[in-house]
């Protein structure tokens, strides 16, 4: 089995101890992950590109997941980090790019959040959902569509859910680890 954590240009990434990482993920450079966080079959997570990606604690990002950055550009434009706050479930298949999720958000399956979009704390995209450069996901929105736009406002059940979707999947990274799956 092949160490799915490597190094780009020296720099190694930053995980915590209980972190679990799926023996097929690639995390690679200047990538931190915080406690309890798991990285699920088949992801993606590359901090090259003289950038960094920062995810938090109690994180989920599920199978065939990709994160990446914008490095600095020839025009001279600054790089754009990628920056994943705390308890988030990034759904399956996401495309989370140059942005900032803050925390306790929910990311849908197979949507795409790009350069420089914020999904604010309490915001939620919808499963195949594009939210374009720049865009505001707003607190207690949900938004769908390609191109993503505000569909309404959240429901009670759905913000009641999400600290139920981090445990479950907190739960099962350490039932994963138990069963020797993953490298952490």
């Amino acid at each position: 089995m092949t160490n799915p954590v490597k190094p780009y240009l020296g720099v190694m990434p930053t995980i915590a101890d209980d972190v679990f990482i799926a023996d097929n993920a690639a995390v690679i450079g200047d990538v931190h992950i915080g406690a309890g966080s798991s990285v699920w079959y088949s992801c993606v997570i590359r901090g090259d590109a003289g950038s960094h990606i920062r995810i938090g604690e109690r994180v989920n990002v599920q199978d065939g997941t990709v994160i990446h950055l914008n490095g600095p550009r020839d025009d001279g434009s600054d790089h754009m980090p990628t920056i994943i706050g705390d308890e988030i479930t990034i759904g399956h298949s996401a495309l989370i790019h140059a942005c900032t999720l803050q925390s306790r958000c929910f990311i849908g399956m197979r949507s795409v959040i790009l350069d420089g979009a914020v999904v604010e704390t309490g915001a939620m995209v919808a499963a195949g959902a594009v939210v374009s450069p720049g865009k505001v996901v707003k607190a207690g929105e949900l938004w769908a569509g390609i191109p993503a736009k505000p569909l309404r406002e959240l429901r009670q059940q759905e913000l009641d859910y999400w600290p139920e979707s981090v445990a479950t999947y907190c739960k099962l990274a350490q039932n994963h680890i138990k069963s020797g799956n993953g490298v952490k």
